[in-house]
């Protein structure tokens, strides 16, 4: 899908931010963690993008530096509290300051995801520690340079899945309990001028809900198609830039008096029940 052309410039001039998950999965079309690493930094940020796979990660950062932008890579397994302590301490170090916060991780059929009476335990352990402990590490450790400052912004990136029918255990439920997460963090750091929110993509047209179907054996036309007819606005999916959008929007000035919220961004397709 091509890019929304909005012009973002200086609305986050001097702000430094980490993207966790900012790499992708490889595909034919752009992730959501990568999309907003780049729009983020067209905005203004100085981004560190974060991933398993620092080669993802500096993908992403030469995508950002080759448009002007300020951005470096990290490695990070969402999972190890001492990674996210170290990569926490390195962007203050280098940056003095710590403004956004960006979670978007999460894994489902790549992960081993099923049905809840077929799901092996030890996948179901797996896809907690990485869809929600990761987020809640990530906050644990960059919440107190917030708080400190008297300002900052979260945005963890959950589902429609959490709303709507999904069949799979370990996504939905994990989905369903970051948006308890973004409400107690939001609620608890208030006082501080930190903002926590959550984003509800629908079926977007991203590597991660394409290729995984895909590589199950479904003709990739078939895949497509099949998820752009649940979609009632236009029939079609949404791309990694409308996840992008939303989440500038929320980490911008303009929603300075938004916090604890669940967005969808979803082409209307939580209004079909």
């Amino acid at each position: 899908m091509t890019e929304i052309a909005v012009s973002v410039a200086h609305r986050l001039e001097g702000r430094v931010a980490i993207v966790v998950g900012g790499g992708q999965t490889p595909g034919e079309t752009i992730g959501n963690g990568r999309a907003t690493a780049i729009l983020l930094a067209r905005a203004g940020a100085t981004v560190m993008v974060a991933d398993r796979d620092e080669s993802l990660a500096m993908e992403t950062v030469e995508a950002i530096i080759a448009e002007g932008g300020r951005a470096d890579a990290a490695r990070l397994e969402v999972t190890d509290d001492e990674q996210h302590r170290a990569l926490v301490a390195r962007v203050v170090a280098e940056h003095g300051r710590l403004d956004i916060l960006h979670n978007n991780v999460g894994v489902s059929i790549a992960g081993g995801d099923a049905d809840a009476l077929e799901l092996d335990p030890d996948t179901f352990d797996h896809l907690w520690q990485v869809n929600l402990k990761g987020m809640w590490l990530a906050a644990r450790h960059a919440i107190p340079v917030m708080r400190e400052q008297g300002s900052g912004s979260v945005v963890n990136i959950s589902s429609m899945a959490a709303k709507l029918a999904y069949p799979l255990v370990g996504y939905k439920t994990t989905k369903v309990a970051m948006l308890g997460l973004t409400e107690n963090l939001a609620l608890t750091n208030a006082a501080n001028g930190i903002r926590v929110n959550a984003i509800l993509p629908g079926l977007m047209n991203t590597p991660m809900a394409i290729e995984a179907r895909v590589s199950q054996g479904t003709p990739r036309d078939e895949v497509v198609a099949k998820r752009d007819r649940r979609v009632p606005l236009g029939r079609k999916m949404g791309s990694g830039w409308d996840v992008a959008h939303a989440a500038l929007f929320l980490h911008s000035d303009e929603a300075r008096f938004i916090t604890g919220i669940a967005l969808p961004v979803d082409g209307g397709q939580g209004l079909t029940g």
